[in-house]
């Protein structure tokens, strides 16, 4: 009933940008939450940043600064924009929305399939 597709991951140099989407499609009502995660081999994902229906935003320490959570209401779209990349940014990110259906009385999270952003000379 709901579909999150991400897109925008890739190779890049340290020091370089990339700017991730996801879009939601489907029986949607409203949307409230967003956020991305990223998840690196061998460790747990971890929650980069997120964002609010009212556009309060909260980032983790290490990418403050550098990464900026923003969101399109109109076309159900989530956009990270990710600055002065590091090595250490090296990941699968994936999106999630808090996302009410039509004709329902509660939100559920859903996930996009995760896209891989890759930082490397």
């Amino acid at each position: 009933q709901v579909q999150l597709v991400e897109s925008g991951g890739g190779l890049v140099q340290p020091g370089g940008s990339l700017r991730l989407s996801c879009a939601a499609s489907g029986n949607i009502f409203s949307i409230y939450a967003m956020g991305w995660y990223r998840q690196a081999p061998g460790k747990q994902r971890e929650l980069v940043a997120t964002i609010t229906n009212d556009g309060s935003t909260y980032y983790r320490d290490s990418v403050k600064g550098r990464f900026t959570i923003f969101r399109d209401n109109a076309n159900n779209t989530v956009y990270l924009q990710m600055n002065s990349l590091k090595p250490e940014d090296t990941a699968v990110y994936y999106c999630t929305q808090t996302i009410q259906l039509r004709l329902r009385t509660r939100a559920d999270d859903y996930w996009g399939q995760g896209t891989q952003v890759t930082v490397s000379s």
